[in-house]
């Protein structure tokens, strides 16, 4: 059964999140043991190809803009 839009993003947010805790993760260890010199600062921070890219966020966003909305229209209120 293929992915749904709205599973793939979710897998790929939860991806990314993963990805910026195990970074910020290693920037605390290497501060803790006092390895902070340039090359490794460098390594931590150059980021790999980010995980969700910017053609799978605009086709999120626009299967987001069809779906119906998320509460039912309240109905209007009639005077007393």
């Amino acid at each position: 059964m293929p992915a749904m839009p709205k599973d793939r993003l979710i897998a790929a947010l939860g991806a990314q999140l993963r990805a910026e805790r195990e970074t910020r993760d290693a920037l605390r260890d290497v501060i803790a043991n006092g390895q902070l010199d340039r090359e490794v600062l460098l390594a931590i921070l150059s980021d790999p190809v980010p995980v969700v890219t910017r053609d799978e966020i605009v086709r999120a966003e626009a299967w987001l803009r069809g779906l119906p909305p998320a509460f039912p229209p309240r109905p209007a209120l009639k005077a007393a």
